[in-house]
């Protein structure tokens, strides 16, 4: 049995050529992948500069003269917010229109309290209940002073946000 086992492993590393994806062309070695590669359109991710904290949020509001977009999520346990932040703040339409016209707050409230640091955590909980946040994801536009222009809860289709945030924005 020892002698099979061993005559298996010798030639399994002697025919090591047959099984492997090389092949030598004179001197050289031409290293060919046989892997069915797909053909995967890489996206260039969109950042969107999000405050670090509320109070920053605000200042920069009443320095810029725009309205700040808080938006309340619950980043690791809430799926209509996964769709959202996908759908919605990962896209260059949204990104042109916060770079353009808005400040924005991310009030994340995760099931892991550790993905927050803890003075965030606790600003975010004041937001909430501040604001009344029942329901995630929900977006609340609010002026330099923190007074609630705007308000949207849930996840609706993408589209109809621009509407939304176009009008708050107009009137502001």
């Amino acid at each position: 049995m020892k002698k099979s086992i061993i005559s298996f492993a010798v030639c399994f590393f002697l025919t090591g050529n047959v099984f492997s994806q090389r092949e030598f062309v004179g001197d050289e070695q031409i290293v060919e992948e046989k892997v069915v590669e797909e053909k995967m359109v890489e996206e260039e991710e969109v950042v969107l500069a999000w405050e670090a904290n509320f109070k920053q949020a605000l200042r920069k509001s009443k320095k810029e003269k725009k309205p700040i977009l808080i938006y309340f999520t619950g980043s690791d346990w809430c799926g209509p917010c996964k769709v959202l932040d996908k759908k919605l703040f990962h896209t260059d339409k949204f990104k042109g229109l916060a770079d353009k016209d808005l400040i924005l707050y991310e009030a994340d409230n995760p099931r892991n309290k550790g993905l927050v640091d803890s003075y965030k955590l606790k600003e975010n909980l004041k937001l909430i209940r501040k604001y009344n946040v029942k329901s995630y994801p929900t977006l609340v536009l609010v002026n330099h002073k923190g007074k609630m222009i705007g308000y949207k809860k849930g996840l609706i289709l993408t589209e109809y946000y621009y509407p939304f945030i176009q009008s708050v924005i107009e009137n502001y």
